[in-house]
């Protein structure tokens, strides 16, 4: 009884939908000859470049939304990468500091240790304790071998010259001050 009481609108074709067929198979034609099968290229039979891209206006819209966002993600996650990587390297050189900063601690408190300052005077410098003899080896050209330090200044004179004493600058002011050269300007 259902089936009686369908709408004539069933059979229509709409959206998505395929037109029946009927099942009484192909028709007898009046001519003589047999009926050839009609035959409907399927999809598989068409080459691929032939039967193009099928996209819906909805697929299109959703294929554009999906690049804008992977762009726009794209970007801000290297901008993510980047501020991570300076990150570590920060935390790692505020590692390093640190380590740095503990070693100068320590030895500056191993320098409030009076035996400390005895055993560096003795071996960087070669001082000696009240009442002991101090022996100094030397190569054959007179330069120490071994423990002791040469102090020497960053600036050195040539051979023959001294530093200026105060009274030497003072003078060459009073010199310069008798005889002052003139600078001639060319416009």
């Amino acid at each position: 009884m259902a089936r009686a009481t369908r709408s004539p609108r069933s059979n229509s074709t709409g959206p998505g939908r395929t037109p029946r067929r009927s099942r009484t198979g192909t028709r007898a034609s009046s001519s003589s000859t047999p009926a050839e099968p009609v035959t409907d290229p399927t999809p598989a039979a068409v080459p691929v470049w032939r039967r193009g891209l099928h996209l819906t206006r909805r697929a299109l819209v959703m294929v554009i939304v999906v690049v804008v966002l992977a762009i726009s993600f794209g970007s801000s996650l290297r901008i993510y990468l980047t501020q991570q990587h300076d990150l570590a390297v920060a935390e790692q050189d505020i590692r390093d500091r640190s380590a740095q900063i503990a070693d100068l601690q320590s030895e500056l408190a191993r320098w409030d240790d009076p035996d400390y300052v005895k055993a560096q005077a003795r071996e960087r410098l070669g001082w000696v304790m009240p009442g002991e003899t101090g022996y100094r080896v030397v190569d054959e050209d007179g330069n120490p071998l071994g423990g002791g330090a040469v102090i020497t200044s960053e600036q050195t004179l040539p051979s023959g010259e001294h530093d200026p004493v105060w009274w030497d600058r003072l003078w060459g002011s009073v010199q310069t001050a008798d005889a002052p050269t003139r600078k001639v300007t060319t416009p």
